[in-house]
Formats: structure tokens, C-alpha cells, sequence
């Protein structure tokens, strides 16, 4: 008998990732995903713990899926992710009407935990040792899109003294080689024209696989050689697992595009050293330059913390500076929420209060409006490849939008037929967060 599955998803691309595998372990056990929750037989809340703000999100979600469990008694909750990873038995004593809370290590075993909470278990099961991702089934259910994503690595080893990931994810794993290749192989033939590869820290893949040849260059150059794929992108990078040979790569291999997300956090030495980041502001901006000079058109993107337990005013305008030192295209930003397990969340005696933090926040937010319409201004008059991705839907009916090589989104005027194909387009104007241009034969 088919039953309907709905998954709100919260997070980063990873948590995306896992929740295009769970789709299609349920699949396997016959749930069809709904986009209308009220029509679910199981609700599933992918939670991100990265902040305060989205463990809220995901708890404040869960309270409107209890009143529609209320007039639906056999309506099965699910909670999973980072959250659920860490948070474990309080989240059944916050919701006690969740029937499964899974961790992001447990994710293999799915099928067996929801056939136990159909039969009227309620289960918490969060596992500290990961079950190999090697064990995953191939089904996978993902987002109608033109870019496929495909993990690599999964945990994290540095321990940032902000960061939650290795309590939540675990240590570094590398995904089995073939296994990766498999899949590339299997998105193409499923028609998806680009893949990016996935990690915490993606460039430290097969560092723990005892294999010298196995490293992320090695892999984007054998994923290269597939003839559907146009593109192949990777996210995210830690500063200095960015090698000489990576940079090369990037720089020689015509799929493989000229973009590099590089989270620096902060642009104070002080503040770096407090959050446990393995590299300073000048080796930061070395790495930056190092990358500019090889790679052409290439684009950095970055994120920052602002309000770090104990950050100055100065040390704040540091961060600010380093943005046109470092010439950085575009930036996530967030202001310091103290996460559970993590050093600095007991440092309370060297909190910035919160409306530091909101004001720092506003002035770093309108630095990278102005670095990323800087950045975009750059490519006024150029012809650039685009890949066209989808028709603008708020606008008029014949505006499109694709991406450049270097994830620079472009509106142009085109047709349906484009979509999925490579057109040159000719930059026209620049705004804050993209460019408009035309297509040119």
C-alpha cells in the first residue's frame, strides 16, 4: 500500500544531500514524497543546529505537525539531522509525540526504524559511530534540478571552538572512490548536465584512506571524463587543505569551474586563533592570491562570524578591511550563536551583547553588498558561458536564468529550449547580487 512521505529540509547542502537519500530509501518501502503536508502519512524535519535560530525553526515546525497529528492520529513524526543528533532524548521530552528521532549518522538503517514506528514503537536512535555510507542504497530521489549533488566527505577533524559539526557529523570520512564515480555516472545518464561535490571540507577528501593517488584533484580530474556532464563544481573548502595540485586542476580541466568557497570567519588573527582556524589573515590572503594568479575569471566566496565571543571593535573592522584585501566576490554572514558541546559557548563572561552583534552584522551585511556588486561590475562588457537553468518566473514570460562557469547567476532574455544548454552571454549591466545581459551567436 503506498503511503505519502513530506520532508521539510533546513541547512546546508549536505543536509539537501541526505534528505535526497532518505527519499529514496522510503521509496524503496513504498512512500511517495507530497509537497502538501496535510496529505502525509509521515512527516520528516531534516534539522540544521548550526544556529540558534534554525534548531528554533525546526522545534517551532514540529509544534504545527502536532496539531495536525491531533485530527490524525496515525500521522507518523520524524525528526532527524543535527539537532536530532544532538539534542537525542530532549527532543522527545520538548515533543513527546515524535515517533522517531534519528541521528545523521543513522541514516542507512532508516527503513528498518520507520517499519518499528509503524508498528507503534516510538524510537530514539542516535548513533556516535557512523555506519559506512558504503551500506547506502542507490535510490536516490533528488530535487528536479539541472546540478546534481554528490557527497564525498562527510564530518569534520578541526574542531572549531564554534562549530558543532564534529560532535553532530562526526570525523572526516571519505566516501569509497568508485562508489563516487558510480554515481556521477548515474546522475548523467539520469540527464543532469552538472555535479558538485560535497564536504564539510571537501578538500581534505581521501586524507583518511591511506591512499596518496585518492585526493580531491585526482577525483575531479576522473570525473572529468564523463561526456554528459558539463560541469563540475566542489564546497566547501578549508583554507589551507587548498593544494598547489587542487589549484592547478581547477586552472587546467575545462568542466571543472573556476569557483572556490573558502570560509575564512574572521578577519582578525586574534579572533582566528580563538576559533581554533588553522591559519592567519596573511596566509588567508596568500591563499586567495595564489588562486587569482592561476586560476583566470576565478571567483571566492567566503563566510564570517561577527560578534565572536570576546571580539573588539577593532578586530571587527579587521574583518571588514580583509574583505577588499582578500578581494572577496560574496559572503555568508551570521552573527555568534554559542552551540551545545562547543568551547566558546562557555566563554559567557566574554559574550557581545545581542544588539552588537545585529549592529555588526548590518554594517559587515552592506561590506559584502558592496564586494559582491564590485565583483559583478567586473564583468561588464565580457562574454561569458551561461548555463541556462530556469525561466524567471516573476518575470516576464521570456526572462531566463543560468549561471556563469564561476556562479555568477545571469538574466537574459531566451526560450524554454535552453534550458540545459551552454549560450554565451554578453554582460550588460551589474547589480548587487547578479547580472543581466544577452545572448550573443
Amino acid at each position: 500500500m503506498q503511503k505519502n512521505v513530506y520532508v521539510e529540509t533546513l541547512g546546508c547542502q549536505m543536509n539537501k544531500s541526505d534528505t535526497e537519500r532518505i527519499l529514496g530509501m522510503l521509496s524503496n518501502i513504498g512512500y511517495k514524497l507530497v509537497e502538501d503536508e496535510k496529505k502525509a502519512d509521515l512527516l520528516i524535519i531534516n534539522t540544521c543546529n548550526i544556529r540558534q535560530l534554525s534548531s528554533d525553526k525546526a522545534y517551532s515546525q514540529l509544534g504545527f505537525w502536532h496539531k495536525l497529528k491531533k485530527n490524525k492520529p496515525s500521522l507518523k513524526i520524524c525528526m532527524c539531522g543535527c539537532v536530532a543528533q544532538q539534542d537525542k532524548e530532549l527532543v522527545r521530552q520538548r515533543a513527546p509525540y515524535v515517533d522517531l528521532v534519528f541521528g545523521t549518522l543513522n541514516i542507512p538503517a532508516l527503513p528498518e526504524l520507520i517499519k518499528r514506528i509503524e508498528n507503534g514503537e516510538k524510537i530514539v536512535c542516535v548513533e556516535k559511530k557512523p555506519i559506512s555510507r558504503d551500506l547506502e542504497d542507490s535510490n536516490i530521489i533528488r530535487a528536479k534540478s539541472l546540478n546534481a549533488w554528490i557527497p564525498v566527505i562527510d564530518g569534520c577533524d578541526y574542531f572549531c571552538t564554534y562549530c558543532v559539526v564534529p560532535y553532530v557529523r562526526g570525523r572526516q570520512r571519505s566516501r569509497n572512490w568508485d562508489l563516487i564515480i558510480k554515481e556521477a555516472y548515474d546522475v548523467a545518464k539520469q540527464g543532469y548536465k552538472e555535479i558538485t561535490l560535497l564536504g564539510q571540507t571537501v578538500d581534505s577528501y581521501g586524507r583518511d584512506l591511506n591512499n596518496p593517488n585518492i585526493n580531491l584533484a585526482n577525483l575531479l580530474r576522473e570525473l572529468s571524463k564523463i561526456d554528459e556532464i558539463l560541469r563540475i563544481r566542489f564546497v566547501t573548502s578549508y583554507p589551507t587543505d587548498i593544494s598547489d595540485e587542487l589549484i592547478e586542476t581547477v586552472a587546467e580541466i575545462d568542466k571543472v569551474c573556476e569557483y572556490f568557497h573558502i570560509p575564512m570567519q574572521s578577519g582578525s588573527n586574534v579572533v582566528l586563533k580563538n576559533m581554533k582556524r588553522r591559519y592567519t589573515r596573511e596566509e588567508y590572503i596568500d591563499i586567495c592570491k595564489k588562486i587569482r594568479s592561476k586560476v583566470e575569471n576565478v571567483t571566492i566566496t567566503s563566510d564570517f562570524i561577527v560578534g565572536f565571543p570576546g571580539e573588539t571593535q577593532q578586530q571587527f573592522e579587521e574583518t571588514l578591511s580583509v574583505i577588499d584585501e582578500a578581494q572577496l566576490d560574496y559572503s555568508n554572514t551570521a552573527a555568534y550563536s554559542p552551540r551545545k558541546q562547543t568551547p566558546a559557548a562557555t566563554w559567557r563572561d566574554k559574550f557581545i551583547p545581542n544588539e552588537i552583534k545585529k549592529e555588526r552584522l548590518a554594517i559587515l551585511n552592506k561590506k559584502v553588498k558592496e564586494s559582491s556588486r564590485i565583483s559583478n561590475l567586473k564583468y561588464i562588457g565580457k562574454n561569458l558561458e551561461v548555463l541556462v537553468e530556469e525561466q524567471k518566473k516573476e518575470n516576464a514570460e521570456n526572462i531566463f536564468t543560468g549561471r556563469t562557469r564561476n556562479n555568477k547567476v545571469v538574466h537574459f532574455e531566451g526560450d524554454k529550449n535552453l534550458i540545459g544548454t551552454l549560450v554565451n552571454v554578453k554582460m550588460l549591466e551589474a547589480l548587487d547580487w547578479c547580472l543581466k545581459g544577452e545572448i550573443i551567436n
